[in-house]
């Protein structure tokens, strides 16, 4: 539930009172500019040297002015016109003056502007104050809004996800259905002495579904939710983010029994510095200590679950994991084939398929996408079978969305030379060739020489055929052969080679790293881990640091091995491409012409790879 905007609507009470203050206030203004026009100040001296001479006729006192009416005979330039002056009460001489020279004098009561005027001044002065103040609150709310948090509370009547619009998380659904049933049926716990746990704690890679998971459990549960950031809690000013803590858990309390959930808890719960480092006066720090004191406040019999999600547990303080407090976590994984499956039903319910397009295929296609990834693959899908003014979305919309989203976006107005796309092509026939040469590696389902992404000028795409959790050496000595393969067809075919390698060299040493300094896959190094962990276990968060912590001697010794071990992938792809060079230049022919090989076209190709036998050996 969104919060009510505080911009004036139209032609509200608020609006139109904004209008005539303006207005009194512009009013007031050509009011004085116009009485000042109209008027002329004479001295006080000069005023009593006219009434001796006899050109003044009458006089008007309206309040501490004179207005001076001058005889008709009087010279030119004062007949006619009024004059003002200020009038000084105590100049006795001046009424003695006006008498005996028969001047007609009246002093007017003080009008209703003069008598209330200074209140009236006053009043419009605050008031603007205040809507200047009220308007900087606005656009920095940090001050005002120290006693509030940013949380959305949603009822549990906005709430239509349930569990059956979660898929691919089967596991973790079973995990979390015992807060439901204790939200509605507490007594069935408590009666027995157990304690349902304090807070849940959601850990998997972004796009997983946690927050939508969190949802579902109130949706369930037909229970308040509230919804906050961990963002939300971390202000410049000390002392912000404990004081919305306290006021959600208050909030939270008088709508018990209720979720709270807080999306990014490592925005505030990461591991807290020692006090020589920095910490212990900090506000994240402040915040986080807030958050262990509400959750040791309260029991199971209070109604309250707090639930929190982050892809980021390795940096989370000990304290929150402790039991008691977020002691238990369930794990949002990606999801295999078949949760890939259900997800792909799921979304495909609002869009218009046509008959022939097969999920399994798809999910096939998008081995280690997350939720939101397919999610987004379907709706791209949509976007661009409505761009062709198709009535059905096809799997060709659902193949071009699944490579927009690897490779990135199609650039055919990017011009390449005949020459830059000789070599383009020749580069991933290569790959595709490396590939089909080793049965250990994964199958090439599409070449295309048509530039994608931001530095992508053709790609080779492999899918594997089902979900790997484990890769042998095999497996990845034949990975470093194909990436290896497009450079190796380039010093081939031609007198020189190119930049287009770049990436493929990067990832092949980065595999080859990794295979010797942490996978334990060389004899001669052995099972030793010796490079720092820079990711978590989703594979993200990195961290500086030394590559190696190892003595100078075995950093060469790990080096030594890496170089063996890329030099004869390097010397197994270029036999490949030299067995199979007749091929390679008829595929580049053909690719050239149509830009892309896949289907029957790409497989009759790929069927007639020589494949050799490999010289790599088990261990380097």
């Amino acid at each position: 539930m969104t919060a009510p905007s505080k911009e004036p609507k139209e032609n509200s009470p608020e609006k139109i009172g904004y209008w005539l203050l303006g207005a009194l206030l512009v009013i007031g203004a050509v009011f004085i500019i116009f009485k000042e026009a109209i008027s002329t100040h004479i001295p006080w001296t000069l005023l009593k040297q006219h009434i001796r001479d006899g050109e003044v006729a009458a006089l008007e006192l309206d309040g501490e002015l004179l207005n001076i009416s001058y005889a008709n005979d009087a010279p030119s330039e004062r007949a006619n016109t009024v004059k003002q002056s200020v009038y000084v009460p105590n100049d006795t001489e001046f009424l003695s003056l006006v008498e005996s020279q028969s001047v007609q004098f009246e002093a007017l009561p003080p009008s209703f502007f003069e008598r209330y005027g200074p209140i009236f001044h006053t009043v419009i002065i605050l008031g603007f104050i205040f809507y200047i103040l009220s308007r900087l609150q606005q656009l920095n709310p940090s001050r005002s809004a120290i006693k509030n948090v940013n949380a959305q509370v949603d009822e549990s009547r906005h709430l239509p996800i349930r569990f059956s619009d979660v898929a691919g998380v089967d596991e973790a659904i079973e995990e979390v259905q015992e807060l439901v049933d204790f939200l509605k049926n507490p007594a069935k716990f408590t009666g027995l002495g157990g304690k349902i746990p304090k807070g849940v704690l959601l850990v998997g890679p972004p796009g997983t579904g946690k927050t939508l998971l969190a949802r579902a459990i109130a949706g369930e549960a037909d229970v308040p939710f509230f919804r906050a950031s961990g963002s939300d809690f971390v202000e410049l000013y000390v002392g912000v983010g404990a004081s919305r803590v306290r006021d959600l858990f208050k909030k939270a309390r008088e709508q018990a029994p209720c979720i709270i959930f807080v999306d990014e808890l490592d925005a505030i719960g990461k591991t807290r510095q020692s006090a020589s480092i920095g910490g212990g006066s900090e506000e994240r720090e402040q915040t986080l200590n807030q958050i262990l004191v509400e959750l040791d406040g309260f029991d199971g019999r209070s109604g309250i679950i707090m639930i929190a999600a982050t892809n980021r547990p390795e940096s989370l303080d000990k304290a929150l994991l402790r039991p008691g407090r977020f002691d238990r976590q369930v794990l949002v994984d990606l999801p295999d084939i078949n949760g890939r499956i259900k997800i792909l039903e799921v979304h495909a319910q609002n869009i218009v398929l046509d008959e022939t397009v097969d999920l399994e295929r798809c999910a096939q296609l998008t081995t280690g996408f997350s939720g939101a990834d397919l999610a987004n693959i379907l709706n791209e899908a949509a976007l661009l079978a409505a761009r062709q003014d198709k009535t059905a979305v096809d799997f060709s919309d659902i193949e071009a969305a699944i490579e927009r989203n690897i490779a990135g976006l199609e650039k055919r107005s990017k011009r390449l030379s005949d020459k830059e796309r000789n070599i383009i092509a020749v580069h991933e026939c290569g790959h595709a060739i490396c590939a089909a040469a080793n049965p250990a590696s994964d199958p090439v389902h599409k070449i295309s020489i048509i530039p994608r992404g931001i530095g992508a000028l053709g790609y080779t795409l492999q899918t594997p055929q089902e979900d790997r959790q484990l890769y042998n050496t095999a497996e990845l000595k034949a990975r470093l052969v194909t990436l290896y393969g497009g450079r190796m067809a380039e010093a081939e075919f031609f007198s020189h080679i190119t930049t287009g390698a770049a990436d493929d060299i990067r990832r092949a040493t980065e595999l080859a790293t990794r295979m010797v300094t942490e996978l334990g896959m060389s004899e001669q190094i052995g099972t030793v881990s010796y490079q720092e962990r820079r990711n978590n276990s989703f594979g993200i968060g990195t961290n500086s640091g030394p590559a190696w912590s190892c003595s100078t001697d075995m950093a060469q010794e790990l080096e030594k091995a890496r170089r063996g071990l890329l030099q004869e992938a390097h010397q197994e792809s270029l036999r490949i491409i030299q067995k199979n060079r007749l091929l390679l230049e008829e595929m580049k022919n053909v690719l050239l012409e149509k830009e892309i090989l896949d289907g029957e076209t790409l497989q009759m190709y790929l069927q007639r790879v020589q494949g050799i036998q490999s010289t790599l050996s088990i261990d380097v």
